[in-house]
């Protein structure tokens, strides 16, 4: 594991070592904690600006659709059998 090294402002490092003591958790372990969870929302967020461009994309939207009418078609050819 590597080490990081990083200054916080007074008011912020004082509210993590208040929170530490209440959950009984190492500031570091709150700390990773808090940036794998800022992480997720960040990744979730670029995953939702992606599909809100594409569904603005003319080009993506026809090749959705093209896509869902061969779906449909391989569907209604299967309950033909």
């Amino acid at each position: 594991m590597a080490t990081f090294t990083s200054s916080l402002p007074d008011s912020l490092l004082e509210k993590l070592s208040v929170l530490a003591k209440e959950l009984q958790l190492p500031k570091n372990r709150l700390i990773e904690n808090a940036l794998e969870l800022y992480l997720e929302q960040v990744e979730k967020a670029s995953y939702i600006k992606s599909y809100q461009q594409a569904a603005t994309d003319k080009d993506i939207l026809k090749v959705a659709e093209e896509g869902m009418q061969e779906y449909f078609t391989e569907l209604n050819d299967a309950d033909s059998n």
